[in-house]
């Protein structure tokens, strides 16, 4: 498998690394890609790119040519299983992903008056549980409502003969409610798989912001397809990342820049310490990252 995906990237102690696929990515988009005036800012951008991240032996694809705020990315993982869309959970716990989308002059310009401020609309967590519920601010009971896509995707796999169903899909993307939503969504179906009960997670992701968003997509699917599988007496294998529009604001070119000088690590190990009974109760606390060995953090403003 590697051997197919990786074998254009540069080889580091003798093994295809595949953190290269994401920095060959950078070197396209910067140097290949159409100038845009987009939505919220200049930027460059190309039309499709696809990245294999081996799972497998609980490795766990964090980059390495930067740090990655894993914990924050966790955090913001969790409240997705939860169904929430209260940008004040978040908040709580130091996580700041969502406070320019959730903003009154924000939920303004996307005619959400009734939102009170940071409530994000019917976002992820409530397509991922409660899929097209009727949805009235971000403090209702949800409960028995829509559709559990995740529910779906959990029993499924528990089950002998139904986890390896073609069917095993979860989708973020409503186009009944997505009016209703702060900001559309950008990952938007991810699909699962069991071959010889190892789990596999496919993304489609309509939307890439290279410098920021995409590195934060690799860790919260690679952690997603790790707990699922934990969860429900799988292995982990293989995270495959689909992207539509992947571009680089313009103001991220230079930092961009800096981070292809830097050479990538070996990748770290995930262990998740305690099996829960619901889904809806692991934390941060329950997830170990091993040996993660990074270059330094890298700033880069973030959009709305």
């Amino acid at each position: 498998m590697l051997k197919r995906v990786l074998i254009n990237n540069k080889i580091l102690n003798g093994y295809f690394h595949e953190e290269n696929q994401y920095l060959n990515l950078i070197h396209d988009v910067i140097n290949c890609g159409e100038p845009v005036n987009s939505r919220n800012g200049n930027v460059k951008a190309i039309y499709g790119s696809v990245m294999h991240f081996n799972l497998s032996n609980n490795i766990m694809p964090l980059l390495t040519t930067k740090q990655i705020a894993w914990k924050t990315c966790l955090k913001e993982l969790f409240w997705f299983i939860n169904g929430s869309t209260d940008n004040k959970i978040l908040k709580s716990q130091n996580v700041k992903i969502w406070n320019g989308n959730s903003s009154r002059q924000f939920l303004d310009s996307r005619q959400l008056y009734n939102n009170k401020e940071d409530d994000l609309g019917p976002i992820y967590g409530h397509q991922w549980r409660h899929f097209n519920a009727e949805y009235i601010n971000c403090n209702t009971d949800y409960t028995n409502q829509g559709i559990d896509q995740l529910k779906y995707i959990i029993d499924n796999l528990k089950d002998t003969e139904n986890k390896y169903s073609r069917r095993l899909l979860m989708s973020a993307w409503n186009p009944c409610q997505i009016d209703q939503m702060s900001l559309p969504p950008c990952h938007v179906i991810v699909q699962f798989n069991v071959s010889n009960n190892k789990l596999s997670c496919s993304l489609y992701q309509r939307s890439g912001d290279i410098g920021l968003g995409v590195p934060f997509n690799i860790a919260s699917y690679s952690f997603l397809t790790h707990i699922l599988a934990s969860h429900c007496n799988l292995e982990a294998s293989e995270f495959i990342y689909h992207l539509g529009n992947c571009h680089i604001y313009s103001d991220h070119i230079d930092t961009l820049q800096e981070q292809l000088k830097n050479k990538p690590k070996i990748f770290p190990t995930i262990k998740i310490l305690n099996k829960k009974q619901n889904i809806e109760n692991y934390n941060v606390e329950d997830i170990e990252i091993h040996n993660y060995f990074f270059n330094k953090k890298l700033n880069m403003k973030m959009r709305c």
